[in-house]
């Protein structure tokens, strides 16, 4: 479905603040040891004995992060979905 408001995530937006060329990025998610991309997960967060929180079944999707190398601003996408 193709709207005026996609965004073309091969190219960085401009700063919705200040109008700068954004940089891409990621959100680092950490656990004991391990650091991961953090990912949107469809629906409310279940509670899981053994991961913390249900994820399996439910529909996730990678996140990028914009950042604004003039002011800071933050944007994050929900994009590919992840299998």
């Amino acid at each position: 479905m193709a709207s005026g408001t996609d965004i073309n995530m091969n190219a960085a937006p401009k700063c919705l603040r200040c109008s700068t060329q954004m940089e891409a990025g990621f959100i680092p998610g950490e656990t004991s040891k391990v650091v991961t991309v953090t990912r949107w997960v469809a629906g409310q967060p279940e509670p899981s004995f053994w991961k913390g929180t249900k994820i399996s079944g439910k529909e996730q999707r990678a996140i990028i992060t914009y950042r604004c190398p003039g002011c800071g601003f933050l944007e994050s996408y929900a994009t590919d979905i992840i299998s």
